[in-house]
């Protein structure tokens, strides 16, 4: 598929966009545009789609979408029937709403290096988000010259962080075909709606409206990833929140999550999250010490 292309309003008095969104489903579709994109989820969770990578995103997260990088979020149907609220604060300019020599001057190097890593997708590591949050929040409530200092000290917040994720891999390539505009959002919605069952290729072929043959050459094309690979990276994901979630024990929360046996689901959940489930469990509640908001 082509992800469909997003045109961004920034409005006649701002040169770039700075907005609050209160429902789960703004923009909900695999879709792409030339503006860099700065988001914070002040409250949310689901599955994050930026390029080839799969993950999970969760309330306080930070991520730095580069242009034209194919990205969706799809929160968690709790959102969707009210049993939960959203909150976005999102961010949209284009790398040369500055001018174009802006960025190529001496005091500019480290933002212009962490926006060529954004081209990639980024995620700030949590201990460096609070400040950026609330420069991006000082966006949506400022006019003039002051919004655009915020943007500045956003980036160079994260551009000062040694934690940083790179999400997309460095091959994934994105030259789509208008025609495909729905079909992977078909996939990635099916998907996600039916991935604690088994899905048969005849099955998700017909989503797609293609034979089960082309799916296979289609689907790796555009992912990089065969058709199983991915529904596993989306049943860790879905065990990732089990897990936080802590109302159901290992082997529940594998079968809950899609996994037909604990053999497979260990060895899927290790090789995605480089942890055991038990362990990623332990480590999040350290983290995070029961009590303390998500």
């Amino acid at each position: 598929m082509k992800p469909q292309l997003l045109k961004v309003a920034s409005g006649p008095t701002h040169s770039f966009s700075a907005r609050q969104d209160l429902l789960p489903d703004i923009n909900s579709k695999w879709h792409y545009h030339p503006e860099v994109e700065l988001i914070h989820f002040e409250k949310g969770e689901g599955t994050q789609f930026i390029g080839d990578s799969i993950k999970r995103f969760k309330t306080g997260d930070i991520v730095l979408v580069g242009p034209n990088l194919p990205h969706y979020w799809r929160f968690d149907e709790c959102y969707f029937n009210k049993e939960a609220a959203a909150d976005i604060r999102v961010v949209h300019f284009n790398e040369n709403f500055c001018g174009e020599a802006f960025w190529s001057l001496p005091e500019n190097k480290v933002i212009k290096s962490l926006l060529e890593k954004g081209r990639r997708g980024i995620k700030v590591s949590e201990g460096n988000t609070d400040r950026i949050a609330n420069y991006i929040k000082g966006m949506l409530h400022s006019e003039g010259p002051e919004r655009i200092v915020f943007l500045i000290q956003a980036l160079l917040e994260i551009s000062r962080s040694n934690e940083v994720e790179i999400l997309s891999s460095v091959g994934f390539k994105y030259n789509f075909e208008e025609k495909e505009n729905d079909k992977m959002n078909d996939i990635y919605n099916y998907s996600l709606a039916n991935s604690t069952r088994k899905i048969s290729l005849e099955e998700i072929a017909a989503v797609a409206k293609i034979s089960p043959h082309s799916f296979c050459r289609f689907f790796k094309s555009r992912t990089r990833k065969t058709y199983s690979s991915f529904l596993n990276e989306v049943r860790v994901g879905q065990a990732c929140r089990l897990l936080i979630e802590n109302r159901l024990n290992i082997k529940q929360v594998c079968f809950e999550s899609g996994f037909n046996n604990f053999a497979s689901f260990h060895k899927w959940f290790k090789s995605i999250t480089g942890k055991s489930p038990l362990t990623y469990q332990k480590e999040y509640f350290i983290e995070k010490p029961v009590g303390n908001n998500l």
